[in-house]
């Protein structure tokens, strides 16, 4: 987290303990309407497109559950799909009657564009997609089946909670209809913040899930009007100090410029895969034409889960994906469990030679 993100937070806390949390608020109304407008400038979007939310699973939650699917709607996905969204359309399935229609992954492991045609029915609804699984490396053709959306007249739901931060993401190029991130990965934003983008051109078209005083107004005894825009999903009680900070994390990343991070963390976990291909007994596990800043791999002389711990003692930081987040995918490739380590701007090179002579020790 940058120090002016960190001095942001901790600033309107300090003002919430002084003199109260909606008196902080108030006080502070200013730089709340900025997340909309820096969020507005990242995504290439509308400012009345953007909500705040408290993560990217909720996000994506309220625009889904938003839908008015009906028994016999279909629902496209992809192998690699994340594990709270397949969740989501199996209970929908259970309770409703949709369907859900996977995707099948090409020769590099992205979703395969050349097969979707066969899978659109009468009744196919939505697409999903997740623009890079948590699980590895891969960046998935999101403009190409953002194309294939528009000739099939789907709506098209974009995952893009690994992705925004360390790539530079255009809406409009794209062409999602909802996209949905976290403030707590590569936009280095607090821990507790989301957001949500829905087009203005499908808005009409869901209903919230569920509202409440910030979402919609009472205006009469039997009568209530919903906010106006993406407002609609957001709640009344939210993490005012994790919004600015993300505001504030948002205008930082603007200020380096996405296009510039782009290129750093992909030419640095470049150099990572290259560095980690030389260590003995790895193996690298991403997968894709295009790959970022996530890297994954085995080792054969421990677990993931070992060398987490054993790389912690050592001060340095990975995570393990397991399969249960990501059943399809690991499944078919037969994995258990992955060490995912994920480079940024602020990284060196040394820190990667580093990294790889203890992973070798």
């Amino acid at each position: 987290m940058p120090d002016a993100v960190f001095d942001a937070v901790t600033r309107h806390l300090e003002l919430e303990r002084n003199i109260g949390g909606y008196e902080a608020a108030e006080l502070a109304s200013s730089t709340l309407d900025e997340f909309y407008a820096a969020f507005s400038r990242l995504l290439r979007v509308q400012p009345d497109e953007i909500a705040f939310v408290e993560n990217a699973t909720r996000a994506w939650d309220m625009a889904f559950y938003a839908l008015p699917l009906a028994a016999g709607d279909r629902v496209i996905t992809h192998e690699a799909e994340y594990a709270s969204s397949y969740l989501a359309f199996m209970q929908l399935s259970k309770r409703l009657g949709i369907h859900i229609d996977v995707a099948p992954s090409d020769a590099d492991g992205q979703i395969d564009v050349s097969a979707l045609p066969a899978l659109v029915k009468p009744k196919t609804k939505v697409i999903n997609l997740v623009h890079v699984p948590t699980q590895g490396g891969l960046v998935n053709p999101a403009e190409e089946v953002g194309a294939f959306a528009r000739e099939q007249g789907l709506i098209y739901f974009l995952d893009a909670c690994q992705s925004v931060g360390q790539m530079d993401v255009d809406v409009a190029k794209i062409g999602c209809h909802v996209l949905t991130g976290t403030g707590r990965k590569f936009l280095r934003g607090p821990r507790g913040t989301g957001f949500l983008y829905v087009s203005n051109d499908i808005l009409d078209q869901l209903d919230p899930p569920f509202v409440d005083l910030r979402s919609a107004t009472w205006v009469d005894k039997d009568k209530f009007r919903l906010a106006p825009g993406a407002r609609r999903f957001e709640n009344w009680e939210s993490f005012v100090a994790g919004r600015i900070g993300l505001a504030t994390a948002v205008n930082y990343a603007l200020q380096i410029g996405l296009p510039e991070i782009e290129q750093r963390v992909t030419s640095l976990a470049r150099y990572f895969r290259n560095r980690l291909s030389q260590v003995d007994g790895i193996t690298l596990r991403d997968r894709g034409k295009r790959k970022c800043g996530i890297v994954t791999f085995e080792s054969e002389r421990e677990s993931a889960t070992a060398l987490a711990i054993r790389l912690l003692e050592h001060g340095v930081n990975i995570s393990v994906s397991g399969r249960e987040s990501a059943q399809l995918d690991f499944g078919g490739r037969g994995i258990t469990e992955l060490a995912r380590a994920s480079v940024h701007y602020f990284n060196t090179e040394t820190e990667v030679d580093k990294f790889c002579s203890l992973v070798s020790s």
